[in-house]
């Protein structure tokens, strides 16, 4: 299986990647570099010791949003941490996997070393979309069900591919590339309990593994026949039934980057339906916050677990949970960085409507699911009760962002961690050129 699965993904060229496609990457690569550059600001006393305690004197390539380099190693692992921190990175609802974080931040820092150019850096990408995604997809339900993060597991096998289309491997060092992160893959869910540090890890964790994995690749270390469909390999571990159809059936002009969501509130994307329910029940005539008895938020099974929490531990906790989201939601009428934040954590009036929000699997949402990820939301008040459905939050590929809401979200992350409007506009500019560098990239950051 593995072979043919690489000599598919050899036949992904330039020639085969339409116009349209290749506009998605190019945004996919600019909400990446929104996403980490903000993150870089929240992780940034911590990320800063780590990289002084490392004493390297390899000071390869920038670290985004940090006045430093790094090895090419600690860069990806660095990135990667801060593209995930601030809950706003892309990912792909049917996967159930983050999907971006985990190439550019293995991709750039290659990229800037070798001095890519843009087509290097975006059929790499969009071979590192295709290769998470599809991995994710065979492996799902069973992958988080035994308790993985597939960003982790299936993350690091795409963002060394990315680095193996970059760098223009032949099959051989493509294959060995490939098995070196198969077994790379790893990291578990529950790395997000417990207001932990540690979920973004699963992200920088599989970036840098991947760049380890492209370069013994590129160094040609003999593979196993079958690391993806051997015995013991990457689909016998994962899970109990894969799919792969999945890994089997390609169908010519279609990319999985263009099945993607981009998001637009501050917390895991299992949260994001009820959120905007909640903003649309606060809309409706009548209704006050104040008057709010009871909430009750009906969705499918996998959004429960790890998401039902009403004891708010912290910012990372709030992130993943969806009462506390829902809370927020009603009171402020947003769901953006400020409303996971320490401030926001104090608030009496959220913590206590939080408090009465109960989350139930519903077994007709779950029968949708991973084709819809739904919730429902029903609001009493003493006098009425109000309810909203949201089948596709706000992102995904049947309800995108206009033009208008993803240049406000990169412009808004971008000021947020300092830049002015100027560079804003730099970034892109040199971004949806028909050619450009990534050296220019990094310079101008």
């Amino acid at each position: 299986m593995t072979d043919f699965f690489i000599k598919k993904l050899r036949e992904l060229v330039p020639d085969t990647i339409n116009e349209k496609v290749l506009w998605q990457a190019k945004k996919c690569l600019v909400d990446y570099l929104a996403c980490t550059i903000a993150g870089s600001k929240i992780l940034s006393e911590k990320t800063l010791t780590y990289i002084d305690a490392l004493n390297s004197q390899c000071d390869d390539v920038v670290v985004l949003g940090l006045s430093r380099k790094a090895s090419l190693q600690t860069a990806a692992l660095v990135n990667g941490m801060n593209s995930h921190v601030m809950e706003l990175d892309d990912g792909q609802r049917r996967g159930a996997v983050h999907v971006g974080g985990t190439i550019f931040s293995a991709l750039l820092p290659v990229a800037e070393k070798e001095h890519l150019t843009m087509q290097d850096v975006l059929l790499g990408a969009i071979v590192g979309y295709e290769v998470t995604i599809r991995l994710a997809c065979a492996v799902q339900p069973g992958n988080k069900l035994r308790g993985y993060h597939a960003t982790g597991t299936c993350g690091v096998v795409g963002a060394t591919m990315a680095i193996a289309t970059a760098l223009h491997f032949d099959f051989d060092q493509m294959k060995s590339a490939f098995s070196a992160a198969v077994t790379s893959a790893a990291g578990v869910l529950e790395m997000q309990e417990d207001n932990a540090d540690y979920k973004p890890l699963n992200v920088g964790r599989a970036a840098m593994d991947a760049v380890s994995a492209a370069y013994l690749g590129k160094s040609r270390f003999n593979p196993p026949k079958d690391a993806l469909g051997g015995r013991r390999g990457f689909l016998a571990v994962m899970t109990d039934s894969p799919k792969k159809e999945f890994l089997t059936e390609f169908a010519k002009g279609e990319f999985y980057i263009q099945s993607i969501y981009n998001k637009l509130y501050s917390s895991c994307r299992h949260t994001h339906s009820a959120i905007e329910a909640a903003l649309s029940i606060r809309q409706q005539k009548g209704f006050n916050v104040d008057d709010v008895e009871s909430i009750c938020v009906r969705t499918y099974k996998l959004a429960v677990g790890g998401h039902d929490h009403t004891i708010i531990d912290g910012i990372n906790s709030a992130k993943m949970s969806m009462p506390y989201s829902v809370a927020v939601a009603l009171v402020t009428g947003r769901a953006g960085i400020s409303e996971f934040s320490e401030e926001m954590l104090s608030n009496k009036k959220v913590l206590e409507l939080a408090s009465k929000v109960h989350v139930v699997v519903d077994e007709e949402l779950t029968a949708l699911c991973p084709q819809c990820r739904a919730a429902i939301v029903e609001v009493k008040t003493p006098m009425d009760s109000f309810t909203a459905r949201i089948d596709y939050p706000k992102g995904e590929p049947e309800n995108p962002l206009t033009k208008e809401e993803f240049q406000q979200k990169f412009e808004g992350l971008m000021l947020f961690a300092g830049y002015e409007k100027k560079t804003c506009d730099m970034l892109t500019e040199i971004v949806y050129r028909t050619e450009f560098h990534v050296d220019e990239i990094m310079s101008l950051l």
